[in-house]
């Protein structure tokens, strides 16, 4: 078998026009060069960023000389491949032009055996700056196409928005929780490929019907070959075998392989199974001799999206295996503003995060990129589902010949390069556009269109329909056919109307609710504004005190700073915080009480959110929350921040997530309502314990009831009047808790009080910490209180996680966590926590006694 792979990695970089060449890391970018050559201070500290706007206006040059090994001279065909270039680029073999590109997101495959030479090579790439090259289109236009979010006035040019030209990460020109770097680079490996004979370019495990008895497959083989043959082409996973005889022409073969799996080992989400994945191999035999090979990792599953009529609308859910699964989770956007310096460990460490979670689904957000392989295949192992958009966001684009051109070749591989993946569930057109083109809708949309004249309105929707209406679902046809797609989202329905653009009181299709922030709608919205499936809703916090010192001084932690301003990209974000915490929390004492304050409102508010959608399962079936991550270190909607240290929401989540759970209903004020969730797929029997408690922990209610929890449902198993679960007890000061217990113990519980938060008399409690190391890395923290302790927050001198926070601990209650260590490969598992700290809400509040 001959097939050389041989990457490039050893190169150097240059402004255009300068002599001086300094070390480039490859994959990477210029700005990240810069940075570790200490050409420029850290992009991410203090209010750095705007002094750095000057990268994007200028050309670079990245350059490797080489000699190629004489093996892969020897070959009879050899490739110079390029998995990202970072996006305007002329590339230069032996001072030959080889390759223009124009695209960030393509991938680039040159033949180069008549340029290469036995010793050195020089290969050159100039990037051109992605600002210059697109101003001449925006002028050319002659109006401005939306694009909400691209900072133009912080990279210097005005109210000129480029970004919408450029088949880049539109993230890189900013957004309202990042920064604008506007990078260029070589962002994914640079490779030789060289071969004779035949080699096997992709291996496509096409799934025409999977049951839990057989699963219809295609192999379908893609084979490069320099010569006509007659061979064998065998297909193996485990427990089967299938080979055949194969007339091979010259150039490229596509062989299909009709093959059924017996009684397969499904694929399912986290929860409802086993993620298996099968290894499927591909070869080609010249006699007894291998020619080539090729291997893919995938898992047999049906997944369906299910839009289906009923009374209220039409349903929104994916069906997995012949099961509808509530969908939850969070939107994932790029762990950094520069992809490359992501890791392996980092995308295991989200992925293994959201597990923990208790999540089943990220959403790959379209303004950002299409993910690593490691992402996606980590995804695969953890059963985490993945709604993926293409890169489309907030914006309009063109729709001249050579960009539509570009989106379906960028489309076309992407789909080629992920499309074996079992996680990926769906794949969408765009993120917001349909419904911020529409006009104005209450609570709705963005009302775009109504800044255009007829002609432009006809023009800019008609460049809009031919990517997501007919260019994007072509693309899936062809290349993945049996993918799900889902042309924008939010959308109620491609009906080709007005009645398509989605709203938060639409019956159909997917939702983004932003009443609550954006609009200073109160928490209580959240049970009023439920979808069939909430794919978008969030509310901000700031990172803890420890992640703000990363990127500021102790002198600018004030709200309205200039650091902490730069590290809000939402305009009002910061004082939105404060508006919010006014109403619903108690007054912080100074700042670092407020990050931490902030932290409690944003779990609060997603509690209510999260909570409300699952209790409403099978009106709804999915919630996604904005956002799982960072970019960067900065206030968010984030759940985990930047340097990957769970928030309040996190914890909350991994609550609120439980596969079987108890939620509170409390809404109307006169009722409490209590509801048992349940995405097993077996009905489960459990008993629900309710008592009402004095901050004190004097008992002065109690009752038990038995439950039987359906499989895969919510139900609402009791409800009682407030005044008759209050009595004559003082709302202050008394708190309920329900316990779901099964076989003795107690397996979810929440709190209800009967005031606002900011109304509850609070009192500093004596927290008695029990530490138990044994010896063997297992650290337990048991925790007791005399008097009611809300928020209880433990921190640990190492960088991990505790298995519970941010919870209330009620007297007579004892509460045992665990530390999980973050290790170097990404996972949380047992490991010493050094100094560990416990504070309540009365440390950092202000106490009226």
């Amino acid at each position: 078998m001959n097939e050389i792979k041989w990457e490039l990695k050893e190169w150097t970089f240059a402004a255009s026009g300068e002599n001086e060449r300094l070390p480039a890391v490859v994959p990477g970018c210029v700005h990240s060069d810069l940075y570790r050559n200490n050409k420029i201070p850290d992009p991410y500290y203090g209010t750095n960023e705007h002094d750095l706007q000057w990268i994007d206006k200028q050309d670079w040059v990245y350059e490797t000389t080489f000699a190629a090994p004489a093996e892969l001279l020897r070959q009879d065909n050899i490739s110079l491949v390029f998995d990202g270039l970072d996006t305007y680029a002329d590339v230069e073999l032996n001072g030959a032009r080889i390759l223009s590109v124009d695209n960030m997101f393509r991938t680039w495959n040159v033949p180069v055996k008549t340029h290469l030479k036995d010793g050195e090579n020089t290969l050159r790439i100039l990037f051109r700056s992605p600002i210059n090259e697109d101003l001449p289109k925006l002028e050319k236009l002659g109006y401005a196409l939306p694009a909400s979010n691209d900072q133009s006035e912080l990279g210097g040019l005005g109210d000129k928005r480029v970004s919408i030209f450029a088949r880049k990460a539109p993230y890189h020109y900013g957004w309202d929780w990042g920064p604008r770097f506007v990078t260029s680079g070589i962002w994914r490996a640079v490779r030789l490929e060289a071969w004779t004979g035949q080699r096997i370019t992709d291996l496509f495990i096409r799934q025409n019907e999977v049951t839990a008895s057989k699963a219809k497959l295609t192999a379908i083989v893609s084979v490069e070959s320099d010569r006509d043959f007659e061979g064998r082409l065998r297909i193996s996973a485990e427990g089967l075998e299938i080979d055949r005889t194969e007339q091979i022409r010259r150039g490229e073969n596509t062989i299909r392989f009709e093959f059924e799996v017996n009684d397969p080992k499904l694929w399912w989400s986290r929860g409802l199974g086993d993620a298996h994945l099968y290894t499927f191999k591909a070869e080609i035999l010249e006699g007894e001799s291998l020619s080539a090979e090729k291997s893919v990792r995938t898992g047999l599953r049906s997944a369906k999206l299910k839009r289906e009529k009923d009374g209220a609308g039409a349903s929104f859910y994916i069906e997995l295996n012949g099961v509808p699964v509530f969908a939850k989770g969070a939107n994932h956007i790029p762990n950094d503003n520069f992809e490359t310096d992501v890791t392996r460990e980092r995308y295991r460490y989200e992925v293994v995060s959201a597990a923990e979670a208790n999540m089943n689904m990220l959403r790959v957000w379209g303004g950002g990129i299409y993910e690593e392989d490691a992402f996606y295949e980590l995804c695969d192992e953890y059963g985490i589902m993945v709604w993926q958009d293409f890169m489309f966001a907030c914006s309009m684009y063109p729709g001249d010949e050579d960009f539509l051109e570009s989106v379906r070749h960028e489309a076309e591989d992407n789909l080629l390069r992920l499309r074996n993946h079992p996680s990926i569930v769906l794949w969408c057109g765009n993120n917001e556009i349909d419904s911020a083109w529409a006009h104005y809708i209450p609570d709705g949309g963005w009302g775009w269109k109504k800044d255009y004249t007829k002609e432009q309105q006809n023009s800019i929707w008609a460049d809009y329909e031919a990517i997501f209406h007919r260019l994007l679902p072509t693309a899936i046809s062809k290349m993945a056919p049996g993918a799900e797609y889902w042309p924008s989202s939010p959308l109620v329905s491609l009906s080709n109307d007005e009645k398509q653009h989605a709203h938060p009181g639409t019956s159909e299709g997917d939702i983004h609710y932003w009443g609550v922030w954006h609009n200073s709608e109160p928490f209580e919205n959240y049970n009023k504004y439920i979808g069939r499936f909430m794919s978008e809703y969030g509310f901000q916090s700031f990172p803890e005190h420890k992640s703000v010192l990363q990127y500021a001084p102790e002198d600018a932690l004030q709200l309205d700073s200039e650091i902490m301003l730069a590290h809000q990209k939402n305009g009002r974000g910061n004082f939105l915080i404060k508006e919010y915490m006014d109403k619903y929390l108690p007054e912080p004492k100074d700042f670092v009480s407020f990050l931490y304050m902030s932290q409690v409102l944003q779990a609060e508010a997603m509690k209510s959110a999260i909570e409300a959608h699952r209790r409403s399962m099978p009106y709804c079936m999915g919630t996604l929350y904005w956002q799982m991550n960072d970019s960067w270190p900065v206030a968010s909607w984030s759940g985990i921040d930047y340097y990957g240290r769970w928030k309040a929401l996190h914890y909350y989540a991994r609550r609120s997530f439980r596969d079987l759970s108890v939620s509170i209903d409390g809404t109307n004020g006169e009722d409490l309502n209590f509801h048992v969730l349940n995405d097993h797929l077996q009905a489960e029997s459990a008993s629900l314990r309710i008592r009402l408690l004095s901050f004190g922990g004097e008992v002065r209610s109690e009752q038990v009831l038995p439950v039987e929890a359906k499989a895969n449902s919510a139900e609402k198993v009791y409800s009682a009047k407030v005044t008759e679960l209050l009595g004559e007890e003082i709302a202050e000061r008394t708190v309920l808790l329900a316990e779901l217990e099964q076989d003795g113990r107690v397996i979810d519980q929440r709190t209800h009080y009967f005031v606002p938060a900011r109304e509850i008399e609070l009192s500093a409690p004596n927290i008695r910490v029990t530490r138990t190391d044994d010896g063997e890395g297992r650290t337990t923290i048991a925790l007791e209180t005399d008097i009611l302790a809300k928020q209880v927050w433990l921190t640990a001198e190492a960088e991990g996680v505790f298995t519970d926070n941010y919870f209330d601990l009620v007297p007579g209650e004892k509460i045992v966590v665990e530390f999980w260590a973050r290790q170097t490969e990404g996972t949380l598992s047992h490991g010493a926590p050094g100094a560990v700290s416990v504070q309540s809400m009365a440390d950092f509040i202000k106490i009226q006694k």
